[in-house]
């Protein structure tokens, strides 16, 4: 009985934790032991919620480790995760009391060497190219001779300056330049947003669109390259319609937007070769083309001149063509007379004949006239007449009422006070405006004495002056015997005289100079 008592007793004296103590407990000691840690596997699930954070799992074949990109830290990678890429990460473990689980929060996150890039970059352009994205059928000419070439570069390094200066040897051109980074985390999304903004410029605005676009960068590591592998990239510039040509590393670097654009440079100085042609080719080319062109002419026109003559020998004599059609031209002439006193005595007999026929259809038409006089005389009766007088009479009563001289001063009335109102309103819109007026003219003198020396000389300065001259330095014033010195109220003569200026001598307690003389007594040297 005893032992089951000390038993129990014992049992009883346990300590006893609450779940948050023990929370706590295994959280203190994972993350003492595992403060600082790298760890490599493969990203197996991944979750990119709209918080910012990242959230994933790396796993071997045996066992996976919940992770955690904090969103400050996330925006700092240089290399965006993605499912079964292999990488390095290094930061600490902690637990997750919600859940009972213990997480590793990620500082850094790499690719495990240059191989697992590698099998990024080939399964990244896999994707893009089943897309269509790097079809030949999607690439676009390349212009002759662009007016305008936009360049995408860093604005400090010596990509540009290789550009600009083999463009200035082979054909001048105007060059607009958007800065961005060429390596680094800033470095996909500022080149992808230069490539939509050259794309949204619009023709012919106050900045020109461009007609090429140049997507530069000297060489280097895949790492530092890897900007131009990015998908954001890749897409700007399949979808850019300007003409894009890349020039990204040397020979041997190949990144997926030399795949996306129009054509893919070896080195930023090609890209320039082949964007504009040679100027001194060119000029070349067209002095053959016209030489070519004045040899034709003058050939054409030689055998033309040639054909002319041989065709003019085969013509008849020009007397001989004259001959024929001047002698019809004299038997005309000599059968014209008669046929025109035979057409003359013709026309009239014919007039004749139908003033004949005129005669006495001219008197019945008169007779008709004249019977309808009568017919209207005689029904104008004094009774008609009469009621003609009524209404002329009437139309003359309505007339005279509209000219009612209470009628007309009442309208002279009305019309006097919309004089008067309209008067009133001139002045007032008058008296304003001059009001405006005068308050602008204010303004602008105020301005102009403001913005003239003469407020600068009321501060304690002064204009020196020889002559027409003003003068800056003292070399220029050395050169001069007489200057003049103008103060806010007025100018003072001085002569310079080369001597070191002395310091201002102290004033005397009884207010005389200490050499005995009176102040302005001695001018001085100015210098």
């Amino acid at each position: 009985m005893n032992d089951l008592i000390d038993d129990d007793g014992a049992t009883g004296n346990a300590p006893e934790f609450t779940v948050t103590e023990i929370s706590g407990a295994v959280k203190r000691t994972v993350e003492g032991a595992f403060s600082h840690v790298r760890v490599r596997g493969e990203i197996g699930r991944l979750s990119l919620p709209r918080s910012g954070h990242i959230y994933l799992d790396l796993k071997d074949d045996r066992s996976v480790l919940a992770s955690v990109v904090w969103k400050g830290v996330a925006g700092r990678l240089t290399h965006r995760p993605e499912e079964g890429m292999e990488v390095i990460a290094t930061g600490r473990l902690t637990t997750f009391p919600g859940q009972s689980k213990y997480q590793l929060v990620i500082e850094d996150l790499q690719p495990a060497g240059a191989g697992a890039l590698m099998a990024m970059l080939e399964k990244r352009r896999a994707a893009l190219a089943a897309e269509g994205l790097f079809d030949a059928g999607r690439k676009k000419p390349l212009p002759f001779l662009p007016e305008v070439i936009g360049v995408v570069t860093s604005p400090s390094g010596a990509v540009i300056r290789d550009i600009l200066h083999r463009l200035r040897d082979r054909f001048p051109r105007k060059v607009l330049i958007w800065p961005v980074a060429v390596q680094g985390p800033k470095c996909a999304p500022e080149v992808a947003n230069a490539i939509r903004g050259f794309n949204t410029l619009t023709p012919g605005g106050a900045l020109p669109r461009p007609d090429l676009l140049i997507v530069a960068r000297g060489g280097g590591s895949l790492e530092d390259l890897w900007g131009f592998n990015e998908e954001a990239v890749v897409r700007a510039a399949a979808e850019s319609n300007i003409p894009l040509i890349s020039a990204v590393g040397h020979e041997t670097d190949t990144t997926l937007i030399d795949h996306a654009s129009d054509y893919r440079a070896p080195t930023p100085t090609g890209a320039a070769e082949k964007a504009v042609p040679v100027r001194l080719d060119m000029l070349n080319w067209l002095r053959q083309q016209e030489g070519i062109l004045s040899r034709g002419i003058t050939g054409a026109l030689t055998a033309r001149r040639q054909r002319l003559t041989d065709l003019g020998r085969a013509l008849p004599r020009p007397e001989a063509l004259m001959d024929q059609a001047r002698q019809r031209l004299d038997l005309a002439g000599l059968r014209l007379a008669p046929a025109l006193t035979n057409r003359t005595r013709d026309a009239r007999a014919e007039l004749e004949r139908l003033a004949a026929r005129l005669d006495p259809a001219l008197d019945r038409a008169v007779a008709r006239k004249r019977l309808a006089l009568g017919e209207r005389a005689a029904g104008l009766t004094p009774s008609r007449l009469a009621h003609v007088a009524r209404q002329g009479r009437r139309d003359l009563d309505r007339l005279a009422a509209r000219l009612d001289p209470e009628r007309l001063a009442a309208r002279t009335s009305q019309m006097k006070e919309r004089l008067s109102a309209a008067r009133m309103r001139f002045a007032q819109t008058a008296v304003l405006s001059v009001q405006r007026r005068r308050e602008t003219l204010d303004g602008l003198e105020r301005m102009r004495r403001t913005l003239g020396y003469k407020e600068t000389l009321g501060r304690g300065y002064a204009v020196i002056r020889a002559g027409d001259e003003v003068l800056t330095t003292r070399e220029r014033a050395a050169g001069h015997a007489a200057m003049e010195i103008e103060f806010v109220d007025g100018r003072l003569g001085v002569t310079p005289t080369g001597a070191t200026p002395k310091a201002a001598p102290k004033k005397a307690t009884s207010g005389k100079a200490s050499d005995g003389k009176k102040p302005g007594d001695n001018q001085g040297s100015l210098f």
